[in-house]
């Protein structure tokens, strides 16, 4: 096979539309070549350093705006129980609070981007962050079930408003680099401390001053944010929306078409995985399967509709040919899997500590609180050394820290330690989906251009959620399904159940190592991330 020489592979890298900087071997073929050029990563001319003001305005709202949405999750997590008494909320509805929230949010997520890059990412920002406190707030305030879900989807949606256009606001606003790095590491390490935050205080709250406090600080914080975001956010960076009317953008520069195809089915598929979540013997009914097969026959619907429009040469919400680049296919296939290996085991292990274990609510909120010391700590970590180490082998590494989370769990037996067993899985559990963070958004924004960042962001949020409902769906049903086959006399005892858990940890298992040989095959070539531009 022919080779290209560095100085050649230099000279057409640079002649490409500006990307990240990545390390290349002088030995590089014509494929290594294409995949450059494909790829997430290119070279582009040096950009201004923003000031430290704007760089901490942008990285602390961010983060805070992550970190009070999912600190709400963790309080419906440990408090559904009492909200349910309080609001009426039908038995058969108990999950939906929960479930409704990150639905909404997932299944809008890539028109909420698509709309963030034609409109402006700063605007659309503020307006979810206003909507969040709203109806954060409202949420606290609902007197009846309804109310209550109708509030939490009304915040997912504003949920699907703020990451897109924060991942578009850090990219935009703060150059490659180690700034930037910190700045996504900051924005993923606030989930894991606010989900565990939540499910703290929603303990506490629910035994003391009431679980509605929970909402009613999270809206204040959420206001706080609001004005800080308003007052100190930089303007839209790098893109002249003064050339067309924003009705004009709306219209002409958003593949809807696309977003409601690919929106619909996510919506729909997720639905199904919420339901298989519940009890597995959903499926049959002929409702879900007719919306299953809807949602399936609207993916190749979409590639088609795709690939018409780039023949056109009209906006493509997702180019077909980003699924042809190695890099880019297997980082979102490692963040899927990661993801719903990560939220599958740390919801069986809320079981296993309460329904095994049979220990209480609130003192299962606190065996997670290693969870957002590990997450916050492999967040930071990445921010300060992603750009030095080749970023394939620190999907290995993570990769391989997460298969030890899951063995550990599917090892544990009930009288074993909580310190030699679960403590260790639970500080382990969060490191690769908490590391991936900072890698995966690195090279899926860099793999989408300037004026579509939003969109990049809103990719990788929705890879995470469907990875996280395939998890906690196929976990679940897998897990019930063995717990029924066991010998146990008493199937909803700790014996049979215990069966189950242990099923779907080897089966995240066996998610993780798929992710650990992913990393091996499709990465080998990615180099390092995120390292200054000259």
């Amino acid at each position: 096979m022919s080779t290209i020489s560095t100085a050649e592979l230099s000279t057409l890298a640079s002649s490409t539309e500006p990307r990240a900087t990545i390390t290349t071997p002088p030995d590089a073929s014509k494929a290594d070549l294409d995949e450059v050029r494909r790829g997430p990563n290119r070279v582009t001319e040096a950009e201004p350093m923003p000031s430290r003001k704007t760089t901490t305005v942008v990285i602390t709202s961010v983060t805070c705006i992550t970190t009070l949405s999912t600190l709400i999750s963790g309080v419906v997590t440990v408090a559904i129980p009492t909200m349910a008494k309080d609001v009426n909320l039908d038995d058969s509805l108990l999950l939906w609070p929960a479930s409704v929230y990150a639905l909404v949010c997932g299944c809008t997520l890539l028109l909420s981007g698509s709309v963030a890059d034609a409109v402006g990412n700063r605007f659309t920002y503020l307006v979810g962050c206003l909507l969040q406190a709203i109806f954060t707030l409202a949420g606290g305030l609902s007197r009846t079930g309804t109310q209550l879900i109708v509030f939490r989807a009304i915040a997912g949606l504003a949920l699907s408003l703020c990451l897109p256009s924060a991942v578009s606001i850090i990219t935009n606003s703060i150059p490659t680099g180690q700034r930037r790095n910190v700045a996504f590491a900051c924005m993923g390490g606030g989930q894991p401390v606010g989900f565990s935050l939540g499910l703290t205080l929603g303990g506490v709250f629910s035994d003391t001053i009431g679980w509605r406090w929970g909402f009613h600080i999270a809206a204040a914080l959420n206001a706080l944010v609001f004005g800080v975001a308003l007052w100190g956010l930089p303007a839209e960076v790098g893109i002249n929306y003064a050339s067309s009317s924003i009705w004009g953008r709306i219209r002409n520069d958003i593949d809807w078409i696309g977003a409601f195809l690919a929106s619909g089915s996510i919506a729909m598929l997720s639905y199904i995985f919420a339901a298989l979540t519940t009890n597995a013997s959903n499926i049959k009914s002929p409702t879900n399967l007719i919306i299953l097969i809807v949602a399936i026959l609207l993916i190749p619907t979409f590639v088609l509709w795709v690939a018409r429009q780039t023949r056109l040469g009209r906006p493509a919400l997702i180019p077909n040919s980003l699924w042809r680049s190695r890099i880019f296919s297997t980082i979102c296939l490692c963040v899927l899997l990661t993801w719903g290996s990560f939220n599958a085991l740390e919801q069986l292990l809320t079981f296993y500590f309460q329904y095994v274990q049979q220990v209480s609510a609130l003192e299962t909120s606190l065996r997670f609180l290693p969870a957002p010391v590990s997450g916050v700590a492999a967040n930071l970590a990445m921010g300060l050394i992603v750009h030095k180490i080749p970023a394939n082998w620190i999907a290995i590494s993570v990769a391989a820290i997460s298969c030890a989370a899951s063995l550990i769990m599917a090892l544990a037996q009930p009288h074993q330690s909580y310190w030699a067993t679960s403590f260790i899985s639970i500080l382990l559990n969060p490191i690769g989906a908490d590391s991936l963070f900072v890698v995966s958004n690195l090279l899926i924004t860099s793999s989408f251009p300037a004026k579509t960042q939003a969109l990049a962001g809103a990719v990788f949020n929705t890879v995470s959620q469907v990875g996280k409902s395939i998890g906690l769906a196929s976990s679940a049903a897998l897990a019930s399904s063995i717990t029924a086959k066991s010998t146990a006399e008493d199937k909803k005892g700790p014996e049979a159940l215990l069966e189950g858990y242990h099923a779907a940890w080897w089966f995240c298992l066996a998610l993780n190592a798929t992710t650990l040989i992913l990393s091996v095959w499709g990465l080998r070539k990615v180099g390092r991330v995120g390292e200054k531009r000259d």
